[in-house]
């Protein structure tokens, strides 16, 4: 029985648009992708998937059975519908879980995460929690981005050490999904400026500790306390270096968001890496274990950190589970496992080893022509 692409189910007028587009049998319309088709003009994804699976069933119906072509096509379509209803799956919970919360009070401990924006009083966009917002106010850094900075704030309502003390106040009395503005003055955001916190070292004693370079307005500077500070200026053979908080003495405007409650235990733990540096796209890189009836957690390095100094991540992060999850969190290893390295043959090791295999192979022949004598 030969097969015309008329046959199949559902196609109507779209025969003309498939034949124009070379698609003139139904063998081909099988083996046809659900992207090409949607490429064409007036047939939406789920009518692709519609008529190609209605041919592959007529050249199942014709032939008794699928090629091997058609079982793997029908296998990547299974994968993309799994795939997809996964995405459904995630999404209805997320809906369930925004609608369980909305309009209830957070409370002291809840971790959430915040969408910030903060302003200067003269406007200066200085925080976003977003790419797009941060590319709109003209101070999206490609390095920040790369390190996870341009996302939701992770906080523990009514914890010190996330946020100032301004916005740790106004979260304490929001609901969950309300969005707040809120100005905040300097003495609850960063503080006021203290002349104390002003140094002014010579241009000497500045190179001596900058490696031998000169003073550059508004680079940062280190002291020998690990003190962050900014050189403000350059005046008589003298460096000025501000170790005030960039903001410090202004009142700042913020709007803020409560866009989710992280109730996960393994969720908890990823942000708290974040927190500490971590870039989200190598969390899964890391190996976490819990041993539950030892309340202790078990975190593997992974090789592409094996060599780089993490003694102060390490520590933090370690205070931080122990600090904010006590509850669950007693102990925490830090594991690095470094596998034996198969070291190259050397000139010398690779001469003895010919050698050797020589004076066998000539034992072998000796005593073979001693037996053929014998």
């Amino acid at each position: 029985m030969t097969l015309k692409l008329d046959d199949v189910k559902g196609l109507g007028k779209k025969v003309d648009t498939l034949k124009e587009a070379g698609i003139n049998s139904v063998e081909k319309l099988a083996n046809t992708s659900i992207d090409e088709l949607t490429e064409l003009k007036g047939i939406g994804k789920a009518t692709a998937e519609k008529i190609i699976n209605n041919a592959r069933n007529l050249l199942i119906d014709s032939k008794g059975k699928p090629s091997e072509k058609l079982d793997k096509e029908t296998s990547e379509i299974s994968e993309e519908e799994e795939v997809t209803k996964k995405v459904e799956e995630d999404l209805k919970k997320l809906e369930e879980k925004k609608s369980a919360l909305k309009g209830k009070k957070v409370e002291d401990g809840d971790f959430v995460l915040l969408k910030i924006t903060g302003r200067t009083q003269k406007g200066k966009i200085f925080r976003v929690s977003s790419e797009e917002d941060a590319k709109k106010a003209g101070i999206f850094d490609e390095q920040k981005a790369k390190q996870g900075y341009y996302a939701p704030d992770f906080v523990i309502v009514g914890k010190t050490g996330f946020l100032n003390e301004g916005l740790t106040e106004t979260i304490k009395e929001m609901n969950f999904f309300e969005r707040k503005s809120v100005r905040i003055p300097p003495t609850k955001a960063f503080g006021k400026r203290d002349p104390q916190k002003i140094e002014r070292i010579g241009i000497a004693k500045f190179r001596r500790l900058n490696e031998g370079k000169y003073p550059e307005f508004g680079q940062d500077f280190v002291n020998k306390k690990g003190e962050r500070g900014v050189v403000t200026n350059v005046v008589q053979g003298r460096v000025i270096i501000d170790y005030n908080h960039p903001l410090a003495g202004q009142t700042l405007d913020y709007n803020v968001e409560i866009v989710d409650k992280i109730e996960d235990f393994d969720e908890k733990i990823e942000y708290f890496m974040i927190n500490k540096g971590i870039p989200k796209e190598n969390i899964s890189d890391f190996k976490i274990s819990y041993i539950k009836n030892e309340k202790t957690l078990e975190i593997t390095i992974p090789k592409m950190f094996l060599f780089q100094n993490l003694t102060y991540l390490k520590f933090g992060l370690a205070m931080d589970l122990q600090t904010h999850m006590s509850e669950d969190i007693d102990d925490v290893k830090f594991i690095e496992i470094f596998e034996k390295i198969t070291l190259p043959t050397t000139p010398s090791d690779s001469v003895k080893q010919k050698v050797e295999e020589f004076n066998k192979k000539k034992e072998a022949e000796d005593e073979n022509q001693k037996s053929k004598e014998d």
